[in-house]
């Protein structure tokens, strides 16, 4: 058996460009604080998910990433009553800055990426 019939199909320069737009679109979160960031994601992913399942993929891993930022960004909310929650809130998002930055390289070269520490809710 020849191992080039085992790896998927080469994707498209527009599939690869549109998974990858599906993971920055989380930097809509700078310019709404708060929702963009998982805004961004949902948008893209519902208008493009059924174009190709790499996109319906990675579109899903960005949306779960982006609602599990957001759902550690209150927690921090919470915890800077207590002074702790502002350098948590600044390290996670240098975290989640650096991921989304490396998941964008990853689906723009045609590679999945699922991130770390992610709650999927959405499947």
């Amino acid at each position: 058996m020849n191992d080039r019939n085992l790896l998927p199909p080469a994707l498209d320069r527009e599939t690869r460009q549109w998974a990858m737009l599906c993971h920055y679109a989380a930097f809509f979160g700078l310019m709404v604080p708060m929702i963009g960031n998982v805004i961004g994601p949902l948008i893209l992913w519902q208008l493009k998910r059924e174009a190709h399942s790499f996109i319906d993929q990675q579109g899903k891993e960005a949306l779960n990433f982006q609602i599990t930022y957001s759902i550690l960004m209150m927690i921090c909310g919470v915890l800077a009553w207590f002074i702790i929650g502002f350098p948590l809130m600044a390290l996670i998002s240098l975290i989640a800055f650096v991921l989304v930055v490396i998941a964008g390289i990853r689906a723009n070269e045609g590679k999945s990426y699922r991130y770390p520490f992610c709650w999927r809710l959405v499947k």
